[in-house]
């Protein structure tokens, strides 16, 4: 059964408050200045005796991740070792490398083997834009080659071995070089020395540096990637059960860190009851095998939104080991103390750990996904951040954590994984006033039932279990490390990636943006200009607010960001399905179209008072509409999941956007509508104003009912005009509530009026009638041709018409994309919202030469997606909206399936509701095969070869031109495609749905509309009549202005 609480604190509290309660916990017990002055040793002989192979920092040092070079770097990296064709690679390394100075001297063999490399390459390579000739040619290939060889070093620096196999030869190797840095004191006991012996780690050489492997490769996008990383994680751990001794704790042993998003595609809060019961078998299965030899299985950290769903797997997990293993003390959690919740994790570890009466191992580290954590609290518009924004922010948490962990010996076993020197000294101090400076070691584990004696025995030459161990990644803080383990009491374990280079990118791209930062240790220390004074400042210190903006002030002072919800957290959801149990969609009258005449002469009475009103008060009642919205939103979300078949996700996101167009007209309205003083001759005013112009017909579709009908609206309303509502048939009790909330904010009855029909009568009577201003209008292309037609043959003025339609949307994918990034984005923008998007992706066009691993990717992801009642949290698409449209799909997938090659089954026989239809995916011969927009959750797919300009100009041939995706790692070729594609809204390297009011302005042009965009500055100035006012300042005799020059 899914948890009806959540375990921790809400995630989104003030950052200053939560970083004060820390400060307050490590008053008295940590000596800032104690501690730097042990740490500055350690600085001093870095820095005069660099490691062989510093190439973290010379790297950091030579290439700041913020500089052209470093961005450039890592962009070359995390595609060229995917690229298929030599052309493409070609072109990929030309723009990679063409704008950036790689000339400059490196301090490492590594730097200065990739700079040199780099630097020739940018003689030889054409210049964007440019065909090269034959000898150019091959003068590219050669380069490419150079750079490729330099970026593999690149890899082999912080990838143990691109097998398991060669990573522990590898680590047996650092074994032997680190054996002659333990060289206890004279008078310590023999049983603290090293023992002699082989690199093999159970002969004791190996004595203080331990390793947890890191099978490289990110999540499980499908079921048969899951099954392979489970081999892989199953194979792993065999192989380091050979080197380890079960006799012995597991911090005297090997280990692995394990990602749980690697076992299973869709390890996500929603997906709750799927993942306990097939995630579990599969992490235990794991846990057995390591509890056998004694190794440390560590889970690794994963975002905040799937904390609470870690928490669930790790307690069962946590359970099973009490019955089944409990003498085994290995299993272990990452947390990261960036988070504002790691001190209370700990807590509720620890408390897991004392129920269940066994010891966990816990590694704290600072955290990897800090950008990521930012942005979607930023984008789900949450009340704060889930993480720190200040550095020493977060030091400050993880000196606390590492307290935390400390004062749970019973429970814990702690691992601090850290490349500062600082920190390092002060969890040293931390601990020796928790156990004190000649403490016992801690009792470790009893060996596994069966399990022969062996080193780990009491008097076998093996020194006892330690109190805690430091951890750091391979290739990273070895001078540091070099340093402080030459205390023989200190223990270290060893993050070591295993895996092929070409999976190495996003995890080295996270390190570096970690550890790139200017503010960082790793990049301070390697630059000598940084003092020892500053490179060890004491973190111990409060800002009183954030490094960025809150979520809600995003957008500035003067427009507050909409309010959203996180469906991970209990309370918020739980918010939601209350008022979806609450909820009836009420009956809506429908309107009769002979009265849509007189209807239309009520809005043209009420223009005049309404359009006199002073544009600040109008604004004034849009806001506090806004703020009701926003309010409410827990309301109108259930009844958009009830009526329009909304998933819970999309229905959030929905009102928000509602909230959004608010706010946003409010503030253009107030801005655009001031009078302007034009420049002219002496002795004249000239002034340009803007004002309504009359009654507008404000017609909406059903699959953004609240959406772009409050849109509509409140442009309409905003610049002065009255209006008429035509909601979509299907969804008019969203309109009706709609109507409500904005009248009872001061919208006049008669300068907004509801009129519910079909679009036959009742909207073509409105558009007909006498008196209609201006006519806007979201739905089919078909449709907007109708109403053209209709306003033309209209007698009287010429009235305007704002139309949005849909598209043939397409998305073009070279070779140097991120399979794992296409298969995202495709099932966002093809699938999400059952597909019914005007922006959603209807055509994937895909080079050949990455095509059949693409193709497979999307399969995999789409079988993996839910189909079903969209009131249910766990399900991705809901049914269409209704059998006419359900039946208008099916006989589009009956024609393809006849003419072109199904990629995904049938819809299934049986669904749970009606009008269900699963994803759909046909490879189609040529774009030209395309001739239609299928609104639903059907894709096609296109192989292509060549030139990418030949496929933009066939995407601009089919008439559209509403979104276009476009999937490239190459920079300049992304904007010379953008430059010649004929479409409203471009999107590089994401999805193409979710336009963001004020920030992705939305429409298109040909046959996907008329434009202007809606939710952009130019929008509201088509509802606008303009005049100009000039004044013959002179006319009473003179200009006395000018006499005040003189």
């Amino acid at each position: 059964m899914p948890r009806r609480t959540d375990r921790l604190p809400f995630p989104y509290r003030p950052e200053g408050e939560t970083v004060a309660q820390r400060l307050a916990a490590l008053q008295g017990a940590l000596d800032w200045a104690a501690a730097a002055q042990v740490a500055a040793p350690w600085v001093r002989a870095v820095r005069e005796n660099p490691p062989p192979f510093w190439a973290m920092e010379s790297l950091l040092k030579e290439y700041p991740i913020s500089s052209a070079e470093g961005l450039a770097l890592m962009r070359l990296a995390e595609a060229l070792l995917r690229v298929p064709d030599a052309e493409t690679a070609i072109a990929l390394t030309a723009d990679q490398l063409g704008r950036a100075d790689f000339d400059g001297a490196a301090d490492s063999t590594l730097a200065r083997l990739s700079s040199t490399a780099i630097a020739m390459s940018k003689h030889f390579l054409p210049e964007s834009g440019h065909e090269p000739g034959l000898m150019a040619k091959l003068g590219a290939r050669t380069v490419v080659a150079a750079t490729l060889r330099a970026v593999q070093l690149l890899g082999r620096q912080f990838v143990l071995g691109q097998t398991i196999g060669e990573g522990m030869k590898e680590a047996a190797a650092a074994r032997k070089r680190h054996a002659s840095l333990r060289v206890p004191p004279p008078g310590r006991p023999k049983a603290e020395r090293a023992p002699s012996g082989g690199s093999d780690p159970r002969s004791g050489g190996a004595w203080g540096l331990w390793f947890s492997y890191d099978m490289l490769g990110e999540g499980a996008r499908t079921q048969a990637d899951a099954l392979r990383y489970q081999a892989s994680y199953e194979n792993a751990i065999a192989a380091i059960a050979q080197g380890a001794d079960p006799a012995r704790h597991p911090a005297q042993n090997d280990g692995i860190s394990i990602k749980l998003s690697a076992l299973h595609p869709r390890y996500e809060d929603a997906q709750h009851e799927r993942v306990m019961n097939e995630l579990v078998p599969r992490v235990w299965t794991l846990c057995r095998a390591a509890a056998a030899a004694n190794l440390n299985l560590t889970i690794d950290a994963e975002e905040v939104d799937r904390l609470e769903l870690s928490l669930d797997v790790f307690e069962a997990l946590a359970a099973l080991v009490a019955e089944h293993c409990p003498q085994w003390q290995g299993l272990g959690l990452a947390m990261q103390a960036y988070q504002t919740r790691a001190v209370e994790l700990i807590a509720h570890i620890a408390t897991l750990a004392r129920q269940y009466k066994i010891r966990l191992m816990c590694r704290l580290v600072k955290g990897a996904y800090w950008d990521a954590e930012i942005k979607r609290a930023q984008e789900q518009g949450l009340p704060a951040y889930p993480v720190f924004t200040h550095k020493h922010h977060t030091d400050v948490s993880y000196l606390a954590c590492a307290k935390a962990l400390l004062d749970a010996p019973d429970a814990i076993f702690p691992q601090f994984a850290t490349h500062n020197a600082g920190t390092i000294a002060a969890i040293l101090q931390l601990a020796s006033r928790s156990v004190g400076p000649h403490a016992p070691p801690l009792r470790g584990s009893l060996p596994p039932k069966g399990a022969q004696p062996g080193l780990g025995r009491p008097g076998a030459g093996f020194p006892a279990v330690p109190q805690f161990e430091l951890q750091r990644l391979h290739g990273m803080g070895e001078g540091i490390y070099r340093e402080v383990l030459k205390n023989p009491l200190v223990s270290c374990r060893v993050y070591a990636p295993v895996g092929a280079h070409r999976d190495l990118l996003a995890y080295l791209v996270r390190r570096l943006l970690e550890n790139g930062a200017n503010s960082s240790f790793v990049h301070q220390l390697a630059d000598e200009s940084v003092g020892m004074d500053e490179l060890l400042i004491s973190p111990l210190r409060l800002e009183p607010t954030g490094s960025l903006p809150l979520p809600p002030d995003l957008y500035g002072p003067t427009r507050a960001n909409s309010s959203g919800r996180d469906l991970a957290v209990i309370a918020q959801r739980d918010e939601l399905l209350a008022a979806h149990a609450a909820c009836t969609v009420p009956v809506v009258a429908e309107a009769q179209a002979d009265g849509a005449t007189a209807a239309v002469a009520r809005a043209v009475a009420a223009f005049g008072a309404w359009n006199h009103t002073p544009v600040a008060q109008r604004a004034a009642v849009l806001r506090f509409a806004a703020d009701a919205l926003d309010t409410a939103l827990p309301r109108f979300g259930a009844l958009l999941v009830k009526e329009a078949h909304k998933t819970w996700g999309d229905a959030v996101s929905e009102v928000r956007e509602a909230v959004d167009f608010l706010r946003y007209y409010a503030n253009e309205a107030e801005r655009g509508m001031a009078p302007q003083t034009l420049p002219g001759p002496t002795g004249e005013s000239n002034t340009l104003r803007l004002e309504g112009r009359g009654a507008w017909v404000c017609i909406s579709p059903w699959n953004f009912p609240l959406a772009i009908f409050m849109g509509q609206v409140a442009a309409a309303l905003a610049t002065g005009n009255t209006v008429l509502a035509k909601p979509a048939e299907q969804t008019p009790a969203v309109a009706l509530e709609a109507v409500k909330l904005l009248h009872a904010a001061g919208i006049p009855p008669d300068a907004l009026q509801l009129l519910h029909g079909p679009g036959e009568t009742v909207g073509a009577a409105l558009v007909a009638a006498p008196g209609v201003a201006g006519v806007v209008f979201t739905g089919s292309t078909q449709v907007a041709k109708i109403i053209q037609r209709a306003l033309a043959a209209k007698d009287g003025p010429i009235v305007p018409l704002i139309a949005e339609t849909g598209g043939i949307n397409a998305m073009l994918v070279d070779s140097t994309a991120l399979p794992e990034q296409v298969a995202d984005a495709v099932l966002q923008s093809a699938f999400r919202s059952a597909g019914q998007r005007c922006s959603a992706l209807r055509l994937l066009c895909v080079h050949e030469a990455i095509a059949d691993g693409v193709i497979e990717m999307i399969q995999g992801a789409a079988k993996e997606l839910v189909v079903g009642d969209p009131s249910q949290l766990a399900t991705d698409l809901g049914p269409v909206i209704d059998t006419e449209a359900f039946e208008n799909i099916q006989r589009h997938i009956v024609r393809l399936r006849g003419s072109a090659k199904a990629l995904l089954p049938e819809t299934p026989a049986k669904p749970v509701m009606p009008h269900l239809i699963a994803p759909q995916m046909f490879e189609v011969n040529s774009i030209n095969d395309v001739t239609q927009e299928i609104f639903g959750p059907v894709l096609q797919v296109v192989r292509w070869r060549g030139d990418p300009m030949d496929v933009i100009r066939q995407i601009n041939a089919l008439g559209y031109g509403l979104t276009l995706g476009i999937q490239t790692r190459i920079d300049s070729r992304a904007q010379a495609l953008a430059a010649a594609a004929r479409v409203g809204n471009v999107y590089v390297n994401r999805n193409m749905i979710g336009a963001v009011v004020g920030v992705q302005p939305f429409g298109g042009e040909g046959l996907s509309g008329t434009g202007p965009k809606a939710g952009g500055p130019n929008y509201l100035l088509r509802f606008c009549a303009e005049q100009t006012l000039t004044i013959n300042t002179t006319a009473a005799g003179g200009n006395v202005a000018l006499f005040a020059q003189g």
